[in-house]
């Protein structure tokens, strides 16, 4: 099923585990998708207690660096032709990518209060309801959004 809407053109975004199902190499047997033409290496970065939290520069989300939580996380060895990294560490390594309606994140944007990355993803959703599969930039649906959540205190 997953397939076959990947297939039909709408978005799909996959966060740290679902980058590693979407990729079309993981370096062992192991059963994915390989949709998005990446390959992952899983917990790249180490165990449980190596998680990490960074700030990445992201230009397709604005001047403001991004908080990134890392858990156990993958990060991509390898891009293909038409695979967009948007996001890498310092020192090089690509851990966000986008080739045509697929995204993914080798952190978790949902543990942050910065709704940017979900409001690209939602921009990617209003390119494809207006018919434009490809590029991300319709603004229907994301406009509106908080670009945080607020605080309770």
């Amino acid at each position: 099923a997953v397939r076959r809407y990947v297939g039909e053109g709408k978005p799909v975004y996959g966060t740290c585990a679902g980058m590693i199902l979407l990729s079309r190499d993981v370096g062992r047997d192991q059963p994915l998708l390989g949709m998005m033409d990446v390959k992952v290496e899983r917990n790249a970065f180490g165990r449980q207690l190596d998680s990490f939290e960074t700030k990445l520069e992201i230009a397709a989300l604005g001047e403001e660096p991004f908080p990134a939580i890392f858990i156990r996380a993958p990060r991509i060895e390898e891009v293909g032709k038409g695979v967009e990294v948007l996001a890498s560490l310092p020192n090089g390594t690509p851990v966000a990518a986008r080739q045509q309606n697929m995204l993914v994140t080798a952190f978790h944007p949902e543990l942050t209060d910065d709704l940017r990355f979900h409001k690209y993803f939602l921009e990617m959703v209003g390119a494809n309801a207006e018919g434009n599969n490809h590029d991300g930039r319709a603004a229907s649906y994301a406009e509106a959004a908080p670009t945080s959540l607020p605080t309770s205190r």
